[in-house]
């Protein structure tokens, strides 16, 4: 007897009942399931008592690629039901798909995500023949709520419709050509005995192929989806293809880790099989129609513990209308959808801004209507899987609990910690726990400590948050490593990657220092390194190199004060940011995060020469030539010559700021705020007298002058100009502390001979600039007035 192939839909009850009676009808030799095939050895470790969903948590890492994926089970799972039923009917029972770190599932995080949504053509026609709005609701139509009378064949024809002619991918191929691999040499080793094929629907018409021509079916696909076709497995000695290994050098395993409702639920973002599981479990175990009157009652109560009212006549409302729609759409028994439909009619009376979710799959958009909500939370179920304790773990598992219990860090899901970073023990404490927190472990948060390395806090707080997903998370995270140290810094590693975002590497770079950069490893250091040097936004490598800086100049909590890390990151980011600020170019206006970007280039010469493969000369010099180019943004030339005037004021030819305040005036009052706002954030004591950055300097002009040509040019503007370049005037005088603006404007009030207060003539009863339009309104009324002859005398 040859092999009898059943197609299914990962997470249908529907199927999982079609297994398991056919396993009983058929008692087959053999039982093969789509699963990755690197598990045959531990299907005994599969097959403990677990509490259900639990996946197969895989990973691989090499010097070019990292990925992960899952293939989770539960309690209805075609694939769970055969593994169990074939196991009880004295089956050889074995997975026969790739193994997860195969180049064939390299765009997938989840081995069971349905091929037909990928290759959605057919079911789009589908569903617009029957009426419906999803796959989802198509395929209650045709499976769920139909009886069981027939299923097979019904399943053929879908799934033999939904494949037509569609090409499969690289990937699907080479997935199909292993499996079909496995089909053979089953049969050939069944003795005329029945051979069970279980896989996703959409493989089910080529593997009948692949298996019936005892070839490779179109010849295309191979394992390195090359298309040329043949064997590229190796077959072994009993007979069974080979599990291909991972290249040499790489790091690949698998591991058993518990999973939740949440997790398979398509409306939180899962990317296959049936959405709202916890409604399919009740499916599973009580039928449709008990599954619908137990989701209505659910989703009442919820609804109530809420506080959101819902009346007996709501609940008879939405039991009619839910009866009503089933009848009308020609269902045998109640789908999910009538159900859902029958209570959004009966409890939704406000307007939607959208479709209702279950026409469609994916995550819940913000917004969505409460009730909603709610509805989508009884569905989707609470449960949570758990491990058999004899389920082997990963070796990080083992070596976190230790450090936990040497550390006492151990105290229970209540209990939190104060920390004295002082004390080399909490230090200790401290780095454990930030290593968990970025590597994603639920448990503990810090709700309290240091902001930066520089900052004066030595303590840190942590509390207790719910551990939910814990055991989980600590299984995946043995992904990255073996020990807490080499995982972190692996985690950390993979977030300064090809896509990470440009503001992504001060927050690993701070984090490295939690973690204790003395115990990550130098691929964290050189990734860090390699990343600051591709930044193209002066903004973020500012903020990596003033993170950097401080830490360097005066870290006392971290210990890093000095440390050769930070001095190759200070000095990559000098070059860098020098670079790129003299090319820089874009629109009028203010850019803070450049501004402040080269003021740490200042910081860093100035405090930081050491490091530096950049000479106080040579930045000097580039910042004269920003200063100078008419084509560079004006706040960008203010913070240069400010820049430059800190770094070399006394070079022959370098005027001063009151020539250059005139030279900018002739641009407009606009690009003279811009430059002034340059100026200030790099050096407002050019016109407040501070000694700090002049004293550094050397030597520096007199505030006095630059002063008083501003004041001087801000009275001779007209009215018009002047309340036009307003806004930019008082942005640039915004870099100045309230103390620095009263020496100001005691200064102005001194130039005209004017005994008060400084700071009373700060103080206004209205905005500034509302008060600059009020007076320009009220002197284009006079204007008027006086044109028609309608001037008041003065009396």
């Amino acid at each position: 007897m040859s092999a009898v192939f059943l197609g299914v839909r990962h997470h249908s009850p529907a199927c999982a009942r079609l297994v398991e009676r056919t396993v009983e009808e058929l008692r087959p030799a053999h039982v093969l399931v789509e699963g990755p095939a690197e598990m045959n050895g531990r299907l005994d470790e599969l097959l403990l008592g677990h509490t259900l969903p639990v996946a197969v948590f895989s990973h691989y890492r090499d010097g070019q690629r990292a990925a992960t994926s899952w293939a989770p089970l539960c309690d209805y799972s075609p694939e769970w039901v055969a593994l169990r039923a074939g196991r009880a009917a004295g089956a050889e029972v074995r997975f026969i798909d790739l193994p997860a770190w195969h180049p064939a599932f390299a765009e997938r995080t989840n081995r069971y995500a349905d091929a037909e949504v990928r290759y959605a053509e057919a079911t789009e026609r589908l569903c617009g023949h029957f009426a419906v709005d999803s796959p989802d609701a198509l395929w209650d139509r045709l499976f769920e709520v139909e009886p069981d009378d027939g299923i097979a064949e019904r399943l053929d024809a879908y799934f033999a419709l939904v494949r037509g002619e569609a090409r499969a991918d690289t990937g699907d191929r080479a997935r199909e050509e292993y499996m079909a691999a496995w089909v053979r040499a089953a049969v050939g080793a069944a003795g005329g005995r029945p051979v069970l094929v279980v896989t996703g629907g959409f493989h089910q018409p080529a593997l009948r192929s692949l298996t019936a021509s005892g070839g490779s079916g179109d010849g295309s696909g191979d394992g390195s989806g090359d298309g040329s076709g043949g064997e590229w497995w190796d077959v072994g000695a009993d007979g069974w293809p080979s599990v291909p290994s991972p290249p040499a050098g790489a790091d690949a395993g698998s591991f058993l880790v518990p999973y939740s409702f949440r997790q398979l639920d398509a409306f939180t973002g899962y990317q296959s099989g049936m959405p709202s599981p916890g409604y399919y479990q009740e499916v599973w175990e009580k039928g449709p129609q008990a599954a619908a009157d137990g989701l209505l009652r659910a989703v009442v109560e919820r609804l109530r513990a809420r506080k959101v009212p819902v009346s007996t006549a709501d609940l008879i409302a939405a039991r009619s209308l839910t009866e009503g729609l089933t009848v009308l759409r020609g269902h045998p028994r109640t789908a999910r959808t009538d159900v859902l439909d029958g209570l959004a009619g009966a409890l939704i009376t406000d307007d939607l801004d959208g479709p209702l979710p279950w026409t469609d799959r994916g995550p819940l958009r913000a917004g969505t209507h409460p009730a909603v909500v709610e509805m989508l939370a009884a569905c989707g179920g609470e449960r949570i899987g758990r491990l058999h304790p004899a389920t082997p773990a990963p070796p990080l598992v083992h070596e976190v609990a230790a450090q936990l219990s040497r550390l006492a860090l151990d105290g229970g899901p209540d209990r939190s910690y104060r920390l004295d970073l002082t004390d080399p023990v909490d230090l200790e404490r401290s780095r454990v726990l930030h290593r968990l927190r970025v590597l994603g472990v639920p448990g503990l948060v810090r709700t309290a400590g240091p902001g930066h390395g520089v900052d004066p806090v030595f303590t840190e707080c942590w509390e207790p948050r719910s551990p939910a997903g814990r055991e989980a998370a600590l299984a995946e995270a043995g992904a990255f490593g073996a020990n807490l140290a080499e995982a972190a810094a692996a985690a950390l590693t993979e977030r300064t990657g090809a896509g990470a975002g440009a503001d992504v590497p001060a927050g690993v770079l701070f984090d490295a220092v939690l973690c204790g950069v003395g115990g990550l490893s130098e691929r964290l250091l050189s990734e860090l390194s390699s990343r600051i040097g591709g930044l193209t936004a002066p903004g973020a490598l500012g903020e990596v190199l003033s993170t950097s800086l401080g830490l360097w100049r005066h870290d006392r909590v971290y210990g890093l004060a000095r440390g050769p890390l930070l001095a190759a990151v200070i000095d990559g980011a000098v070059r860098r940011l020098l670079w790129l600020l003299e090319g820089a170019r874009g629109p009028a206006g203010v850019d803070l995060p450049r501004l402040r970007a080269v003021a740490a280039v200042r910081d860093a010469v100035l405090y930081a020469p050491e490091p530096l493969g950049v000479t106080r000369e040579t930045a000097a010099a580039i910042a004269d030539r920003i200063s100078r180019d008419p084509a560079a943004p004006s706040d960008l030339r203010g913070a240069a010559f400010g820049l430059h005037r800190l770094l070399e004021s006394s070079s022959p030819g370098a005027g001063g700021p009151a020539e250059a305040v005139r030279e900018m005036s002739a641009a407009g009052t606009d690009a003279l705020g811009d430059w002034l706002a340059g100026l200030f954030a790099l050096a407002r004591d050019e016109v407040s007298g501070d000694s700090g950055h002049r004293a550094a300097a050397g030597s520096g002009p007199d505030p006095e002058a630059l002063i008083a040509v501003l004041d001087d040019l801000m009275c001779a503007l007209p009215d018009d100009a002047f309340l036009a370049g307003l806004p930019a005037l008082r942005q640039a005088f915004a870099f100045f502390p309230p103390r620095e603006r009263e020496r100001i404007a005691g200064r102005l009030l001194e130039r005209r001979g004017v005994h008060g207060s400084s700071r009373a003539l700060l103080r206004t009863t209205a905005d500034p600039l509302l008060i600059a339009r009020a007076g320009a309104l009220e002197q284009h009324v006079t204007d008027l007035l006086n044109h028609y002859g309608l001037g008041g005398t003065a009396a």
